[in-house]
């Protein structure tokens, strides 16, 4: 059954693609601790906080924000697969 046209499920698809291309390379950049996102980080520096404690909410943050830009990345293949189903239902027609 399709619910949108041929064009439109073409665009999605090619947005899809290119979501999941740069989602993907920019969580491996933050799983590896690229300084080129340090800025990016949800992470301050207080004043009870000691260097080794703010090295750790570092750590963690690269790690929190890779995973959640590698989940983005998933819904990004979820509207690929659907998008792709549709491009493939208006064919038919």
């Amino acid at each position: 059954m399709a619910v949108c046209g041929t064009k439109l499920s073409l665009c999605c698809a090619v947005l899809s693609v290119w979501g999941i291309v740069q989602l993907g390379l920019m969580g491996v950049f933050f799983y590896i601790h690229s300084l080129a996102f340090v800025e990016d980080l949800p992470v301050g520096f207080g004043e009870k906080d000691t260097i080794e404690g703010f090295y750790d909410k570092v750590d963690t943050a690269y790690t929190q924000v890779a995973y959640n830009v590698w989940i983005a990345a998933g819904l990004y293949a979820i509207v690929l697969a659907i998008s792709v189903q549709q491009f493939r239902a208006n064919l038919r027609k």
